[in-house]
């Protein structure tokens, strides 16, 4: 199986939105990011793949072969964490545990305890526990991970579960993604959306950008790391070089942006620095594009 989803032609119509038609897969056995600003239709994507919403046109394929999502062998081997509310606010951890336990049968009561303790979060087993009311949005992530990765399941499908992490946190979740993956040798799978990669890069093999509800790039990253390069010079340099780059930024002393690689050679002879990309600049640079194009 190359894909653990495909999405042919999915659509999905908002008063003054949007989304599609989308035609994009997600491969398997890789983390892969859902990446653009916000607004830009990541959530209602995944709420579709996640049976949450409905689509008005195209099909969803899952685990090369499964379609209909409202189906519950399927949602069984699906972990999804929306960035919302996940459960009800007068919940403490011990409820989560309850109802996980009782709605799946993949839950794992002491790996979620685990969980908890590895995320900075109480015990849920002690008698006296706060109410997710009284967590931070931070804490009330990490307990929505918590439940969602202590299930066994073979594809996670999570919306924006950095958004709200500290930088330490998002380091920690980077390790589970990828422990997630290893454990079963290319079987497990994991969508994210974000529309900050900046400190999810090391977790991150796929990124798919989205703009104004359309795919607009996707890739393997080290891919689009051969296919994009990093160009920044000084301010003389900047109107000949631009015309060769996807995305520019500069100011009085410099500039910088991002340009095809095959463009590279020409750009040195300006004297300009040509260099590998992180995500992150990747990122930022076609989401300028889009957003330039749109004008």
């Amino acid at each position: 199986m190359d894909n653990v989803i495909e999405i042919n032609g999915i659509t999905k119509k908002y008063k003054g939105f949007t989304l599609g038609k989308i035609e994009v897969a997600v491969p398997c056995g890789f983390a892969t990011a859902l990446i653009g600003a916000n607004g830009a239709g990541k959530t209602t994507l995944i709420d579709i793949l996640c049976g949450v919403t409905g689509k008005d046109s195209g099909e969803v394929t899952y685990f090369g072969d499964m379609t209909d999502i409202d189906d519950d062998k399927l949602r069984n081997r699906i972990g999804y964490c929306s960035s919302a509310n996940f459960f009800p606010l007068d919940w403490t951890l011990k409820n989560i545990a309850n109802s996980m336990e009782i709605g799946f049968d993949n839950f794992n009561r002491q790996k979620f305890a685990e969980l908890c303790n590895r995320l900075k979060l109480e015990n849920p087993t002690q008698k006296k526990q706060k109410k997710l009311v009284k967590f931070s949005d931070g804490n009330k992530m990490r307990a929505y991970l918590a439940a969602v990765l202590a299930r066994d399941t073979e594809l996670l499908v999570l919306d924006e579960p950095a958004s709200s992490l500290d930088p330490l946190a998002r380091d920690v979740l980077c390790d589970i993604f990828r422990e997630y993956l290893n454990e079963r040798d290319g079987e497990r799978s994991v969508l994210f959306s974000t529309h900050n990669i900046a400190d999810m890069e090391f977790a991150t093999d796929y990124a798919i950008f989205m703009a104004h509800g359309k795919v607009i790039e996707q890739g393997f990253v080290e891919d689009l790391k051969e296919k994009y390069v990093l160009v920044h010079g000084d301010a003389e340099c900047a109107d000949k070089a631009r015309k060769l780059m996807i995305s520019f930024s500069g100011g009085k002393t410099g500039f910088e942006g991002i340009a095809l690689a095959e463009h590279a050679d020409l750009l040195r002879a300006y004297d300009t620095v040509v260099e590998t990309p992180t995500l992150h600049q990747l990122s930022v640079g076609i989401l300028r594009k889009a957003e330039e194009d749109e004008k």
